[in-house]
Parts: structure tokens; sequence; C-alpha cells
């Protein structure tokens, strides 16, 4: 790759991945106001992720990007538009579509194992009693939690809270793992190590991906993608960026890369613009 010089986004390429197991078309999402004029956060958002493909959505505060993984999630409904996945509209929040929350939402008189035992229990109902422990040991595993499994959340660091919510997240084999912002409450060092341990298992056990966060560096390590929106309100889909990298990634490698630095710097334009134009 020379010069990054991404196609436009008029292209129907840009927008659509491979085998579109999301869809989201044409999404308009508004709110009501006092004087009866609508507050769009979102306006006409068209985007496809395919079935093992890892996406990262990053904007400026306000631009709606934590609105749209909600609306994706069930837990918010668009005003207008579709969103499908697997060609099922989404309507309510489901079993197939787990999110991990950047204030780890873990029930604090609950052990590790039993935050992640309550949503096994939840959702995987037809399991027995040793699949149930099965699955919770084998995550627990998968996230380097066995040593800390009966400890309380009080008793953990934030890195390990928050690797016990993707635990939780991926014990009940979701088609989609949706991120808000996972690692921004984590420290430098804490995050890297995590952002490394979550690409590991996601490069072990491929599935659609939809991450928000503030950090370009972290998308493009992580990203097959690189969805940049428009400031909101009103926001949309300004660019995405193809990363040009494969899996699985070498952090030190790409960082000393050209591509690296070329992509990086068209992702930073690109908000630094929009950032100005928002002053």
């Amino acid at each position: 790759m020379t010069k990054y010089t991404p196609t436009s986004m008029d292209t129907e390429q840009q927008v659509m991945s491979g085998t579109n197991f999301l869809e989201i078309e044409n999404l308009v999402k508004s709110y009501p106001t006092p004087d009866k004029d609508n507050f769009v956060v979102l306006d006409g958002v068209n985007l496809s992720i395919g079935e093992d493909e890892y996406i990262s959505v990053i904007g400026h505060s306000g631009c709606g990007k934590s609105t749209l993984l909600k609306i994706v999630a069930g837990l918010e409904t668009a005003t207008s538009g579709s969103v499908r996945l697997d060609g099922k509209e989404i309507r309510k929040p489901g079993a197939e579509r787990m999110m991990v929350f950047q204030n780890y939402s873990l029930l604090p008189w609950l052990t590790v194992k039993e935050n992640i035992r309550l949503a096994v229990d939840e959702v995987l109902k037809n399991a027995t009693r040793a699949e149930k422990i099965s699955i919770v040991n084998e995550h627990l595993a998968m996230v380097n939690l066995t040593p800390a499994a009966d400890k309380y959340p009080d008793e953990i660091s934030g890195g390990m809270k928050q690797r016990v919510g993707i635990a939780r997240a991926l014990a009940i084999r979701p088609k989609m793992l949706l991120m808000d912002e996972p690692f921004g409450a984590l420290d430098a060092l804490t995050r890297g190590k995590l952002q490394r341990q979550v690409l590991d298992i996601w490069e072990n056990n491929r599935q659609a991906v939809m991450m928000i966060t503030h950090d370009v560096d972290e998308a493009i390590y992580m990203s097959d993608r690189i969805v940049l929106m428009t400031n909101g309100p009103a926001a949309n889909i300004g660019e995405i960026l193809e990363v040009p990298f494969d899996h699985p990634r070498d952090r030190a490698a790409m960082r000393n890369s050209k591509e690296y630095f070329e992509l990086r710097n068209y992702a930073l334009n690109f908000l630094d613009k929009y950032f100005t134009q928002n002053e």
C-alpha cells in the first residue's frame, strides 16, 4: 500500500461486507423535543458486517455511536430503517447478541464464576448442570481467571472485572459480540494486555464483533474495518477504512510499518477535520 486512499463512500462496496450477516439499512434515530422538532441523532446509516468480521466504530462524543450499538443490541429502537441479524429483524435484546460494557456490570454479591454462571443459567436452560459447569470453567480458563473463580468483584482488578464481563458474554455462545469502549476505564498497560487477550480469543473463535472506541491505535490493531462517524447531531458514516493486516497480528511489527502510519494518519486527519468543524 502506498498512500492510503479509501474508495469513495458512494460505492456499495465500502458499505457492504462480503456476507452481510448484520445489515443496517437507512437507519434513523431521533427523539421528540418540547418544541415538536425531532432531535435527530443518526440520519440514514447503512452498514453490513460479516459473520466473522471485527468492526470498530469511531467518532467524536455525541455522534451516536453508542446509540447505534444499543439499537443493534435491541436496547433501543430505530425511528425508521431496519437492522437485521442473519436475516431477522432486531426488535428487542436477544441471546444471539451479547454486550460488554465499559463499567463492567457485574453483580457484587456474586463471585466471578457465579456472575458467568448467571448468564449461562438464563440462556442455556436445556443444558445439564455438568454442561453448565463445564462451560463456565472453559470460559474462565479462556480469560485466564480460573485462580480468581471464587473471588468477588471488589476483590479483583479492573482488568479482571472486564475479563469476567467478556467471559460472561462469550459463555452463552452468541452470534455477535457488542462492546462499548470495553477498555476505556483501564490503565494503558492493562488495556494493552486485555486487547491482546480479546484478539487472541477472537482469532481462535471467530464471530461478528462491533466495538465502539475512541482509540485509533486500538481500532487499527484489532479491527478488519474501521467505521468513521461524522459529527452529531444527524450523524452518519463518513468513511469506512479497510485495515490491511492479516491475523494473527503482531502489534510491534504493525507499528513499524509504513501502512500503519498511513492508515493511522488518515483516520486522525478525518477526526481532526470534524473536530475543527465542531469548534
